[in-house]
């Protein structure tokens, strides 16, 4: 299995960053990208980042580098994992929203198995904090038409990493041991897929 880490958006692209501008989005998703990469490897998991750039690679050119490698090894042995953090505003001001949460395409595909595992790896490193589930269809994940998500030919979720327009959420975030803890949680979740 090879699984494909992809840090959302770029230093170019607009807003994306705490009302106080201490967190950028795009930064911070290639830190928590860069240690779930170290993690996966060391777990001894074919792992690598889909965007190594800082700017911004269009929505389109991510698809296009998945699916390249899903042609080469067979999209059934590809896992693909976008990186993002939340906000409930438009960045200009402090919101109440909280948790975490995991996006899949619309339907029943691989990718929902994938979200389970990741939604059971961050209920138990994250007990105090709010995971938020979507229970309509029957399972925890939300489902979104994402470009990323609907275009991939592999199984893909996009991780929404808590929220950096929540001040205290915010600056729990910026936190080295969160970005490990999230890391950590989140290859243990891709670890328990990878395995079944």
């Amino acid at each position: 299995m090879k699984v494909l880490i992809d840090p959302g958006h770029g230093i170019d692209t607009p807003g994306k960053r705490s009302p106080d501008g201490l967190f950028l989005e795009y930064l911070w998703n290639r830190q928590v990208a860069d240690l779930l990469l170290e993690k996966l490897v060391s777990m001894g998991i074919d792992a690598s980042l889909v965007v190594t750039e800082t700017n911004d690679v269009t929505l389109r050119n991510r698809v296009n580098r998945v699916n390249t490698i899903c042609n080469k090894v067979g999209a059934s042995n590809v896992l693909l994992v976008s990186i993002h953090a939340n906000a409930a505003g438009n960045g200009s001001s402090w919101m109440n929203a909280k948790g975490w949460s995991c996006y899949t395409s619309k339907g029943k595909t691989k990718s929902d198995q994938v979200a389970e595992c990741l939604y059971d790896a961050f209920e138990e490193e994250f007990p105090e904090r709010k995971i938020r589930k979507d229970l309509s269809d029957g399972d925890k994940d939300w489902e979104e038409n994402f470009y990323v998500l609907e275009k991939s030919r592999c199984p893909a979720v996009l991780l929404e990493n808590f929220f950096y327009d929540n001040k205290e959420e915010c600056a729990w975030m910026l936190q080295d041991e969160t970005k490990r803890r999230i890391a950590s949680a989140a290859a243990k979740g891709i670890a328990k897929y990878v395995v079944q």
